[in-house]
């Protein structure tokens, strides 16, 4: 798609969900407890709003504001209020200030333990959401994101809404190339994973889904403990299970 020449005016919003599951075996309540410090500790609050921080570093935004919260016994949230770097500044008789009133974007992040499941396969989710207006291009992160997290079910959705307009007036309801979500995601992330795509151009709106394919029995229980296969078995029909219904 040819680079647009706009007329200073851009909403259009370009939103990134990310939603990661990640599981393991813990069939006693010593395992549990073991399993939910490591979550408290690895995917703290203050850990979360670092990897928000790195992701609007990639695509180039400047952090307005932050939020962050632990919670009692697991979970965290963090937030960040984000600007267009290119379109940042301080006016006259401002604090501070942005050149395009709709530039302005948001990271949330939040995560769900679920501990509930009867037979000890517990689960962990982390939602994403990157919702960006003007030229910030949000599927940069993507890669940062899959680093960051170990997961075994993974659902991406992209869609752009609103408008921009061109030098002549006319209407712009996209102003990047979309090939699939896939496109933007390292070849060596993607071949761990079994996939599904949807895609629908005319709509502006992606989805793609993973299931993890290359995995170590080992991670899923507890350091020392024996890989019971009849409980791995069961795990993974649990992954697939989500896979297939989410």
């Amino acid at each position: 798609m040819a680079r647009l020449k706009l007329s200073g005016f851009n909403n259009l919003r370009k939103l990134l969900s990310f939603s990661f599951y990640d599981f393991v075996v813990a069939k006693t309540e010593a395992e549990r407890r073991d399993y939910a410090a490591y979550l408290n500790e690895r995917f703290s609050a203050r850990r979360v709003r670092g990897l928000l921080e790195r992701i609007s570093e990639i695509i180039d935004a400047e952090v307005l504001a932050a939020s962050e919260q632990d919670y009692d016994p697991y979970g965290a949230s963090a937030l960040l209020l984000l600007s267009d770097e290119a379109g940042s500044g301080v006016r006259p008789g401002w604090t501070r200030g942005v050149s395009m009133h709709l530039d302005k974007s948001h990271i949330a992040a939040h995560t769900y333990p679920d501990f509930a499941h009867p037979d000890g396969l517990l689960g962990f989710r982390v939602d994403i959401e990157l919702s960006t207006c003007g030229e910030i291009s949000p599927l940069r992160s993507l890669n940062e994101i899959f680093h960051f997290f170990d997961t075994d079910v993974v659902v991406i959705d992209y869609l752009v809404r609103g408008y921009t307009r061109a030098e002549g007036g006319q209407h712009v309801f996209m102003d990047h190339e979309v090939p699939s979500i896939a496109h933007f995601i390292e070849p060596e992330i993607l071949q761990q994973f079994e996939r599904t795509e949807r895609t629908l151009p005319a709509a502006h709106t992606w989805q793609l889904k993973l299931l993890r394919t290359e995995l170590d029995p080992a991670e899923y229980f507890c350091e020392g403990c024996p890989v019971d296969e009849a409980d791995l078995a069961a795990l993974l029909v649990e992954m697939r299970t989500i896979y297939e219904q989410l």
